[in-house]
């Protein structure tokens, strides 16, 4: 091996750890500010109660067009599910950035002609939601989640 080929290498290998670790201090500046994200998003947890027999109903409504405008009006979906001991429930979380954040994108999704078309749609066959419960929430510090 020539003397210039080792210093060459020798240079490139310094370049390149050098450019992974920085790499590695972004990754970390990243996950941090994710973290710090997610202990400072507002949670929300809903509930919502439909007739006997239209959970399915309710369901299709959400899989097939809710999720998506949610995420439209800046609501991030997080979780649903349909509690074994409840029949005709359906719960699920989003995330805001903030409660001024979670009031506007209410506002926008239901005033969404979109929405109002689906929601007008969804119902033809009667009614699909009987009561809705609403409760925001923040992480705690100790929350596997963060």
């Amino acid at each position: 091996m020539k003397r210039s080929q080792f210093w060459c290498g020798l240079g490139c290998g310094i370049l390149l750890a050098m450019a992974v670790s920085q790499f590695g201090v972004f990754r970390s500046a990243m996950a941090d500010e994710k973290e710090k994200d997610s202990a400072t998003m507002l949670y929300e947890l809903r509930t919502y109660y439909t007739p006997e027999g239209k959970l399915d109903d309710l369901n299709a409504r959400f899989r097939n067009h809710t999720m998506a405008l949610f995420e439209k009006h800046g609501m991030k979906n997080i979780m649903y599910w349909t509690p074994v001991d409840k029949p005709n429930t359906l719960i699920y979380v989003i995330a805001h950035k903030d409660k001024a954040a979670a009031d506007a994108s209410w506002a926008a999704f239901r005033s969404d002609p979109v929405w109002l078309k689906v929601a007008e749609e969804t119902q033809k066959n009667g009614k699909i939601v009987e009561k809705v419960e609403s409760v925001y929430m923040h992480a705690t510090d100790y929350s596997p989640m963060k």
